[in-house]
């Protein structure tokens, strides 16, 4: 692995597990008035595209970290519509 790939796997790791106590703290709330639906809906539609990118060209790290913030955001956008209500 050359030393831009290296970063590019450092670089998801942090932005990636940076959801977890975000999703982490819905679940147990089991609150998500705070959170945006936009916000959430774009960040899941953004990252569908990078998922993508690194899928075209061939970008191991776009593609692990992608598909692994992709279910985060998708726990993140279930938890917004089914506690997001006061």
């Amino acid at each position: 692995m050359d030393w831009k790939e290296l970063i590019g796997f450092i670089g998801g790791f942090f932005t990636t597990v940076s959801m977890i106590p975000q999703v982490w703290r819905l679940y147990k709330l089991k609150s998500a008035y705070e959170i945006s639906l936009a916000f959430s809906a774009l960040l899941a539609l953004g990252i569908v595209f990078w998922l993508i990118y690194g899928i075209v060209l061939g970008l191991p790290s776009v593609i692990i970290w992608n598909s692994i913030t992709l279910v985060l955001v998708s726990s993140l956008l279930y938890a917004k519509l089914k506690y997001g209500r006061q």
